[in-house]
Formats: structure tokens, sequence, C-alpha cells
């Protein structure tokens, strides 16, 4: 996935019996850092104020007015602490900054403890985080207290915060499109429209005639429809698909593709049966396979809640998301499940190229019956870390649980029907006992990688969510 290059609003806090040069310092340090880690910055002037640093609240608004000047052009700011800072000066500047705030703080040196020499950062910091917390002011302040720029363990730093950014930015703005009612059968995943527009995230609903019509339309001599198909052609393995069945997928992710561009929809979730199989003899899987590969996430079985939590899973880890069942134990192993789906599983988390086949399961529904469903996008996950979580609505707010595991290399058996691994979930009977005691659906979203800690603190520190962590008890 090509994630945008973050920008970083950089606040230098200062108290003027300390030297000048410790602000030079900083403010040649942190820029260095941030271009070597591939970051945007943004810096006031150094005649904006003394040093251009802030020590008193007048400085603080003219701080805060350089914000406004820039807003819409950073993702957070990085408040640096040569020496102790003004917390007032803190508070004028950035309490209507909008984006998450991270506090660094710069150590004293033993050899430089005189009075004209040391910083004393390490009390100003928690200063600066006592004002924060009176006022409101959200901020991340991540150990050792105090840290030098020029440090590996703050190019970490730099790199957390960033996941947290992304997330919170993202969240605050997301626009998720319901394409096609809630499947009757499903009431799991039903949600609270208001709900989410009360925390920034716009839902969208499109008929699923609207995407019949669509379908319709298509021009199969077009250059659009010529080009979808390559690409779905090069995607997977198609040998066994008949060609009208291809050509209706074809157009489906046309049609579908459309809606996502047309709405500028950040994800989606899909009805994805039974109309397609008794109308188009198609399943969605494997388009929205390919939609999530390319990074807009797809959830199944309109479960908005899961397509929201995949987009910020991805903005955490910077990979590609999707959307599983809690399917199978896994042997008498109590922290191991199969984890599946029938195949929207993007094919960078899959072990190898996928094959497109027939509905194994709707096959032996009644009114679809075999030969009706061809889309599923059969293969295995690949071993490896991820991270998973979940979100329902009740009375008005937005509840994730969030965890991690690992997928693993233990075979599932061949005659297994869609996409699926074998996770490994430290306390995983914890998880279970609270994804059914608290009413989370049978689904869960996943990304590659750890990425637990950046994502619970954007959901909750920032946007205000609950979090439940099943697997830390205590």
């Amino acid at each position: 996935m090509n994630q945008k290059k973050l920008v970083f609003a950089l606040y230098f806090g200062n108290r003027g019996f300390f030297p000048a040069s410790l602000i030079a310092q900083a403010r040649r340090e942190l820029v260095q850092v941030l271009k070597k880690n591939g970051y945007g910055y943004i810096i006031l002037n150094e005649n904006a104020t003394r040093y251009g640093a802030v020590e008193t609240s007048k400085e603080g608004e003219v701080y805060a007015k350089f914000l406004d000047r820039n807003r819409g052009n950073y993702d957070g700011v990085i408040l640096s602490l040569p020496n102790f800072g003004d917390e007032n000066g803190a508070v004028a500047a950035l309490k209507n900054a909008g984006v998450p705030i991270l506090v660094q703080a710069y150590p004293d040196e033993l050899t430089k403890m005189s009075p004209d020499k040391r910083r004393d950062a390490y009390c100003g910091k928690l200063s600066v985080m006592d004002m924060f917390v009176q006022y409101g002011i959200k901020f991340t302040a991540l150990p050792p207290h105090t840290l030098a720029p020029t440090t590996a363990e703050f190019a970490v730093q730099v790199d957390y915060f960033a996941r947290v950014c992304r997330v919170v930015n993202k969240l605050k703005n997301m626009t998720v499109g319901a394409i096609g009612a809630r499947t009757t059968a499903f009431k799991t995943v039903r949600i609270d429209e208001v709900a989410l527009q009360n925390n920034g995230i716009t839902m969208e609903t499109y008929d699923f005639s609207e995407v019949l019509y669509r379908i319709q339309k298509v021009n199969e001599k077009s250059a659009r429809y010529k080009g979808v198909a390559l690409k779905l052609r090069k995607y997977s393995d198609w040998t066994s698909v008949p060609e009208e069945a291809f050509r209706n997928i074809v157009k489906l992710g046309i049609a579908v593709e459309d809606i996502i561009n047309e709405n500028t929809l950040d994800a989606v979730a899909v009805r994805c049966w039974v109309e397609m199989q008794k109308m188009l003899g198609i399943s969605p899987c494997v388009y929205m396979s390919m939609l999530n590969n390319a990074g807009i996430p797809a959830a199944c079985e309109v479960d908005i809640g899961s397509a929201v939590t995949m987009y910020a899973l991805q903005q955490a880890s910077g990979n590609v998301s999707a959307c599983l069942d809690w399917n199978n134990n896994y042997g008498d192993n109590p922290d191991k499940c199969i984890l599946f789906h029938c195949g929207p599983i993007p094919q960078a988390m899959m072990k190898e190229k996928g094959k497109v086949v027939d509905h194994a399961i709707l096959a032996n529904d009644k009114e679809v019956g075999p030969n009706r469903s061809f889309g599923p996008n059969h293969g295995r996950i690949a071993a490896g870390e991820f991270t998973f979580a979940s979100m329902l609505t009740s009375k008005g707010k937005l509840r994730f649980y969030a965890g991690e595991g690992v997928f693993t290399d233990d075979k599932i058996p061949p005659d297994f029907f869609g996409c699926a691994g074998v996770a490994e979930i430290p306390s995983l009977q914890d998880v279970l006992l609270y994804i059914g005691k608290n009413g989370h659906r049978h689904h869960v979203a996943i990304t590659t990688g750890h990425v637990l800690d950046p994502v619970t603190e954007a959901l909750s520190n920032y946007l205000g969510f609950d979090v439940a962590l099943p697997q830390k008890k205590g």
C-alpha cells in the first residue's frame, strides 16, 4: 500500500533563563531526524518569537495562528522540550491543534548539570502534561520519559506516533458505503448509523438494484471492461470458471468501483448473498479480494462495523486488511482456531495465488445449487503476525475490542473450502468469552503486523471510543 507522507508541525518549548543554544540545537536535530525518516514538517520561523520557540502565552498565540494558517497541511504536532519549557505557552499554542500531539523531552547529561548548562526538561514534561490534562488536551507520551531525537529509539517513537495520527485523522472524516441491504439472517451485523455520524463517520447506502442496473449498462467491448477483465485474469486462477460467470464478475467489479469513486468511499460492506448467486451465478469474493489488496477495505455481509475497523487497522499498520469469521476450533488447542472467509482475503495476505471456485456451501442451498455462485478465491493465509479488532455500536457509542496473534504454518485439510489460516492467539478463550458476553459479531477484522498499541491509543485516547483488550487481564 502507498501511504501519504505524513507532515508534522514542530513546536519548541522554552524558559527564558536557559541557553538559547539549546533551542537552536533542537530545531536542527528534529528537522534532520524527520527528513531522514521520510516525514515532512512545518516549523515556525525563528524570528516569529524568541528563538522560534514558545514561552509566554502571547508567543503561544503566535504559534496557534501559525497552525491556523497551515490547517490541513499537518497530521500531528511534535512538542519538543529542549529545556523545562513553559506550560502556559504550550496550552495557548496547542489547545486547538486538532491533531495528535507527541510530547518529547531532552535528557540531561550528568557532565552538564551546572545552572548554565542543564535542561530540566525531565520536570518540564510533567508540568506540560499536567496542564494538558487540566485543559482536556489529548497527547501522546512514551517511555522513556526523556529521549534525544538523534537516537534510534526516538525514530521508533515517531513511527508509532505516525500510526496514531493516520488512524485518528482518517477515522474523523471517514465515509463508508453499504452496498445492498443487510442480509436478514445476519442481525449480528446491525449498526447504528447515527452513532457513526456523531463520531465523524458517514455511512452511505446503495440499494442492490442500483448495482444490477449498472451491471446491465456495462459495455463488454469498452476499454474499461477490458482493463478490469485483464486485472482479474492476472489476479487469480480462473481455469474452472465459466466465461459467463467471469464476465458478470467483471461487470460487478466495474459497478462497485464506480460507486466507490463517484462517492469517494473509504471502505465498503457488500451484500454478498444470495441475490448475486440467484440472478448472476456469481459471488463477489474475488473482486472484494482485489479491492482489499488495493487498500480499499471491503467487508462481507454488509458488516459496516468490520469495514470501519478494517480501515482503522489498515491506517495503523500501513498494510492491507481483511474481514474473517471466528470459524473453527483447531483440534484441542485452546489458543488456536481457524479464521476463514469465502475468499475476499487480499492476495498480499495469502501464501500463493488463489483459485476462483464455485461456492461449495451455497451449492448446497436449495434455491442456489451447484455452479451458480462462482467467485470465492480459494487459498490459504500466509504465516505471520497480525492484529485483530472488531466494532459494534451500543447506546450511541462505538465499542471495540482488539488484540494480537500469529498465523501459523499448521495444516488445514485440503477439502476445507475458502481462504483460511490457523491463528494462534494468547488467551484466545478469554477473547471468545468477551466477544460472546458483550454481543460482538462473529466477524473479526485483521491486518498484518503487531500494531495493537498505536491503534488502541488512537481509538481510545484521541477518538474517545471504548476499547477492550481481552488478552490483558487485570
